[in-house]
């Protein structure tokens, strides 16, 4: 059975956050007010947290170029010489805006570059000396790889992705480093995903789905809402993909399950409606996917109304490419209730 495509939502980039925040010493006072983001409200609001690793949405895109070339000239060898864990630092700061630059323009270059820069910062923060410093850059390593790897379909970097995010949970532990090291047990089932798609690999989806619970048990309502509906959410389209690699209605009444959490999350919390609108999405096409595996026309029925019932209520929450996939699924599941 082919895989369907489901909706993955990325919480914010801590450490791209940090980057900017520590670089704006460097810039004028004008170009400081310019990393205020503009909080009018936009269409583009209908893609926050689904863009990709480096969401971010404290300060303004448009200072990264400023931020960057900042950064890169500090880089001297005397500043090495002088402060070598500043500079490592300064390292990490830099391959984190290039990252996010990568992705905003989809250039591979720059996400090379960002590596580079993180190999280098590597070079100063040792495990031994440095071991929370190195988590950290590993942890950054490994979301710059994913990222890449994604947008090129390679395996090998998601593969080197995978060895980073786990280096970094050698230094961090979920009674030491709570925070951190939920963020990369999801970043890590974040990987072992989109890696087990390349693969078409079962057990690689399975490594995923325990990363991910790994990282409920850290997150919660209260404290980090947005990270628990994403983290419901993505497992669920991990249990989604290998219910159909399985060919297994349990498996995806779990994924259905999964995805309904993650709704009611996003409800509870009053997190931005299209997250809501988009866990919906998902749920809908993983009860068409079980329909279909189990020939059960009054449900594929349901489907249709439910897709019917989203573009109706929903139509400013929707993405273009959403909407229209919707409009293809009513197809689909009007198809299967009619055992077409």
């Amino acid at each position: 059975m082919k895989l369907s495509n489901n909706y993955i939502l990325y919480p914010d980039n801590r450490a791209l956050e940090r980057a900017i925040a520590s670089s704006l010493g460097m810039l004028g006072n004008g170009l400081v007010e310019a990393a205020t983001p503009d909080n009018k409200v936009t269409v583009a609001d209908n893609f926050l947290y689904t863009r990709g690793n480096y969401e971010q949405h404290r300060f303004s895109s448009n200072i990264l170029d400023s931020v960057r070339e900042a950064l890169a000239e500090s880089l001297t060898d005397q500043y090495r010489d002088q402060e070598p864990l500043a500079w490592a630092e300064t390292q990490n700061s830099l391959g984190n805006i290039l990252a996010a630059q990568g992705q905003q323009q989809r250039d591979v270059e720059l996400y090379e570059k960002a590596i580079q820069c993180l190999n280098k910062a590597l070079e100063e923060f040792r495990q031994e000396k440095s071991p929370l410093d190195w988590a950290a850059t590993q942890n950054n390593l490994g979301t710059a790889k994913q990222a890449l790897g994604r947008q090129l379909d390679n395996a090998k970097l998601l593969k080197a992705a995978i060895d980073a995010y786990t280096n970094a949970l050698l230094e961090w532990s979920r009674k030491e480093t709570p925070e951190k090291w939920a963020s990369a047990m999801h970043q890590l089932g974040a990987t072992f995903h989109a890696h087990g798609r390349l693969l078409k690999g079962n057990r690689t989806f399975q490594k995923s789905v325990v990363a991910y619970k790994n990282a409920l048990a850290v997150f919660d309502a209260d404290n980090y809402a947005f990270e628990l509906a994403a983290t419901h959410n993505n497992c669920g389209a991990v249990l989604h993909n290998l219910g159909e690699s399985e060919e297994n209605p349990d498996r995806l009444d779990e994924a259905i399950r999964s995805y309904e959490t993650a709704l009611t999350v996003c409800l509870e919390q009053q997190l931005p409606i299209h997250l809501a609108v988009l866990c919906r999405v998902n749920r809908s096409t993983a009860r068409s996917v079980l329909a279909e595996l189990t020939k059960d026309t009054t449900l594929a029925d349901d489907v249709a109304d439910e897709f019917e019932l989203i573009i109706e209520c929903f139509p400013h929450a929707l993405q273009p490419l959403c909407l229209k996939y919707c409009e293809e699924q009513i197809n689909k599941a009007k198809c299967a209730s009619t055992g077409d």
